[in-house]
């Protein structure tokens, strides 16, 4: 399977299966395009164009990149996924929901105010210690595990953040174990104290903002709806300094109410980020901030002036990252990461203030997606089997498309809210994943052309 596509005056040719990216002339690229054809037929088509010495020599060379096995290669992940499938679940991370509480009241909050549509509560240290015991007595031999401290707002439960941090530290040694943690935070309560604890013992902070301060307020309004823009950003640019611009992201959510995004992206840039995400908010279409298909040849325009925009940046010495543009084109993720993604379910689960477990924090209070708690460990295996299994072999839609290696069939989130099937797709995040995956290696292929324009 191939994928031919033309952007920023690039001829790109992706190798889906291989991974290998060519950026080839006009000939080769309209030879490729027929190339299933016999050669006769193709020679006939494209000499209505091209000169035949042309049509030879270029016929001559995507023959030779058949040879070396990076061009209409054959799918070799197909092969390991007996092996995929039948492999015991070594549990690597868990999102901990600290704190079912929030101080902001954001519109777009899929946790219903923080709340999960629930009940307010905060994460005691036992429940947090638990954790850490699950962890380490579920993810096997594996050494490198990671925590991810969530809400809600995760500093409205400091405390029990630093006493489980603690607890985690504590048994390293013993069980030959390394953790690594993560905060989100929305910065509220964002100070000089926990910023230096942050620094010290947080591998990846993630500070959410949506970008301009018209369209942060909009979206992001504290409990007696002002905005917070001017409380969050020295402290957001203050915290990105203090770390070098390195190990955080500022994440914003884009809505149907700015589908000019890319300003809210080059904003961030210009306040002195260098680690930006900005995602699409996903939202029933009952609501009115909800993005539609009707919005995706903006939103695809918006990428492009992304993408054209950060190259010429970076020619200028002022490059920034965008999450969704990063992209490895010479190792890239491993294979089980290519074929399931996030792992959730299996690899990675959500656990909340009372210790129940959810294979992620989108599915905390779908009550039939509870895997189990702390005490009794995993019990709902049936419903874990479901997840182990969800891949891109097993998503019909994913089979035939050309970018499943890259979204690794997208969220299975998504596609229950959307569709009622973990196995199903989100259709707008699809089309706007493919869109960026074109951007990033655009950018890649500029980035490595001497002649950068």
């Amino acid at each position: 399977m191939i994928h031919q596509f033309k952007n920023n005056g690039l001829n790109i040719v992706l190798d889906i299966n291989s991974g290998a990216v060519h950026v080839v002339d006009d000939i080769v690229y309209d030879i490729i395009n027929i190339f299933e054809k016999n050669k006769e037929e193709v020679k006939e088509e494209i000499c209505k164009t091209y000169e035949e010495a042309s049509f030879e020599e270029a016929y001559k060379e995507i023959e030779q990149l058949i040879s070396d096995g990076v061009l209409f290669t054959e799918d070799d992940y197909h092969d390991t996924m007996n092996q995929f499938i039948s492999r015991e679940p070594v549990v690597k991370a868990l999102c901990l929901h600290i704190a079912h509480d929030c101080n902001l009241r954001c519109k777009y909050c899929f946790a219903g105010e923080g709340e999960y549509h629930g009940d307010k509560s905060l994460m005691s240290l036992e429940v947090g210690k638990k954790s850490i015991d699950f962890l380490i007595e579920n993810s096997k031999n594996r050494r490198n595990l990671e925590v991810d401290f969530f809400g809600g707002e995760p500093l409205m439960n400091f405390q029990v953040v630093k006493d489980i941090v603690s607890y985690a530290r504590s048994k390293e040694k013993k069980y030959n174990k390394n953790f690594r943690f993560t905060l989100t935070t929305n910065g509220i309560a964002l100070n000089d104290e926990i910023q230096a604890y942050v620094n010290e013992n947080m591998h990846n902070v993630v500070l959410s903002i949506d970008g301009r301060k018209e369209v942060n307020d909009m979206m992001r309004p504290t409990d007696n709806g002002k905005g917070t823009y001017d409380i969050i950003m020295p402290k957001f640019k203050k915290l990105a300094e203090s770390r070098n611009q390195d190990n955080y992201y500022v994440r914003g959510t884009f809505t149907r109410n700015n589908l000019d995004f890319s300003k809210d992206v080059l904003h961030l840039a210009d306040e002195g980020f260098k680690q930006i995400s900005v995602e699409p908010v996903v939202g029933g279409v009952d609501k009115d901030y909800s993005l539609r298909e009707v919005d995706l040849e903006v939103i695809c325009e918006e990428y492009d002036k992304l993408a054209k925009e950060m190259i010429k940046r970076d020619k200028e010495g002022k490059g920034f990252n965008f999450f969704h543009f990063m992209i490895d084109l010479n190792q890239g993720p491993c294979v089980a990461k290519r074929i399931a993604g996030c792992g959730s379910g299996s690899e990675y689960m959500a656990v909340t203030p009372w210790g129940d477990l959810y294979p992620c924090h989108q599915y905390v209070g779908l009550e039939e997606f509870k895997l189990g708690d702390l005490d009794k460990g995993i019990q709902n295996t049936e419903k874990q089997e479901c997840f182990k299994n969800c891949n891109v072999y097993n998503k019909p839609k994913c089979l035939e498309c050309w970018a499943k290696f890259y979204c690794s069939g997208g969220c299975s989130a998504n596609g229950y809210q959307f569709h009622g099937d973990i196995n199903a797709v989100y259709d707008v995040g699809c089309e706007m994943e493919k869109k960026r995956v074109e951007c990033a290696i655009m950018i890649k292929a500029k980035q490595l052309d001497n002649n950068l324009d």
